[in-house]
């Protein structure tokens, strides 16, 4: 692992090679886009089977029903455990964070209040790879359900016997076998076999990412959420977690970054060098063995106020501080999800603490947090004003309108005055 001084120019170097990545996919993903968008199945067979190696048809494209309880039974005890443990968690969570209804009254005569209802259809993105993550099936599905959706819908192009077992034991039924920009093309569209949806959620390589954003204009989309992030601070601890944290988030994707980022010249050679040592330890072909050494690195930043405002500009989507009296936590401002101390691994926010792991990537943290029952829910407001509140009102309204020449607008108070 490199050891490199934060500079401008490095700093630079970092933000630079996202956007590089980010233009080479949305030039692919847009001509897999369109072209599911005008042949719809055709297009989406084609591209599935010569990507994925996959021959589709609308007799298979869904999991039949049967599958399900037969997956469930080919899992073990231990594993079904673990998955009601971690739902229970993200659950709670979700619970927690639910948008609420209220009614207040604004001045005499004038009330305004707040309706939430859910949305009606959302098709949950997710990662296929080697292995499809049966981790992000629960943190897309708990919060929409959480929110009240009633119809939910999954893309995997592998869903392997854990996945499906995973669905059945959160009471889903509708898992397609498609991936990638085709996928999300179909989701948003709708082809004969699939349904359009409202909402398409869920993170995903680089070309998954840009064929959401492409879309994005017809179909709401959650976030942009690609190849992983992970940056870990600190100047003082243990490099052994600090490597491991780097190494865990660097096997999601050949184009995941990993950056170590202290104040410590010292620290910064002890963790690449544990960064290496761990490397060796696993299997050639682990991606972090690919992604690593290409994208990542530990940058010596010359103060706090420096490693802050890289942190911030950043906004990585995993940030873990060692040590929070070390000041960082204080100053960031942008960051996906935060993960104090030692013992706060970043896989535990990836399966089993009850916060979400679909989380904003490429800068996209500076606006946004991570996946939220909110973002399954329309916050609908809601106005009553009395004869008395109109009587206060309509001057405010008719000053304001013909200030702008709406003299409609102006008419429509005055009609009631």
């Amino acid at each position: 692992m490199r050891v490199l001084p934060l500079t401008s120019a490095v700093a630079q170097g970092v933000l630079a090679s996202r956007r590089v990545s980010s233009r080479d996919a949305e030039r692919v993903a847009s001509r897999i886009v369109e072209d599911v968008r005008r042949r719809g199945d055709r297009a989406l067979f084609r591209w599935t089977e010569r990507l994925d190696g996959i021959a589709l048809d609308p007799g298979n494209v869904w999991v039949p029903r049967a599958e399900f309880a037969r997956a469930r039974k080919q899992v073990s005890k231990e594993f079904l455990a673990a998955l009601d443990h971690a739902a229970r968690n993200i659950r709670t969570v979700a619970r927690r964070q639910k948008p609420q209804e209220w009614t207040i009254q604004v001045e005499p005569g004038v009330r305004a209040g707040q309706r939430i209802r859910p949305l009606d259809s959302v098709g949950c993105y997710l990662p296929g790879g080697r292995f499809s993550l049966v981790s992000t099936l629960l943190m897309t599905v708990i919060p929409a359900q959480e929110a009240g959706v009633r119809r939910m819908m999954v893309a995997s192009p592998q869903p392997g016997e854990a996945l499906l077992a995973a669905a059945e034991r959160l009471g889903l039924d509708r898992v397609a076998r498609i991936g990638g920009a085709q996928a999300i093309a179909a989701l948003a569209y709708g082809t004969h076999s699939i349904p359009r949806v409202d909402k398409i959620c869920g993170p995903g390589n680089r070309f998954v990412t840009a064929a959401k954003k492409i879309v994005s204009n017809d179909c709401a989309i959650d976030m942009l959420a690609g190849p992983t992030e992970a940056l870990v601070f600190a100047t003082r601890g243990n490099a052994r977690f600090m490597a491991a944290d780097l190494i865990a988030q660097a096997e999601h994707d050949p184009d995941a970054i990993s950056i170590f980022l202290t104040t410590s010249a010292r620290l910064a050679r002890a963790v690449a060098a544990e960064v290496d040592r761990q490397l060796e330890d696993l299997p050639k072909t682990n991606l972090a063995r690919r992604s690593l050494p290409r994208n990542g690195a530990a940058l010596v930043a010359r103060d706090l106020a420096a490693a802050a405002a890289f942190v911030n500009r950043f906004a990585p989507e995993h940030l873990s501080i060692a040590d929070g009296r070390d000041g960082l936590l204080d100053r960031v401002n942008s960051a996906g999800s935060i993960f104090l101390g030692d013992w706060s691994a970043q896989s535990f926010g990836d399966y089993a603490s009850g916060t979400n792991h679909v989380l904003p990537t490429g800068g996209t943290a500076r606006t946004r947090g991570g996946l939220c029952v909110a973002d399954f829910a329309k916050c609908i407001s809601v106005q009553e004003v009395s004869r008395a509140g109109a009587q206060r009102l309509a001057p405010v309204v008719e000053q304001f309108a013909r200030a702008e020449g709406l003299l409609a607008h102006a008419r429509s108070v005055e009609v009631r005055r």
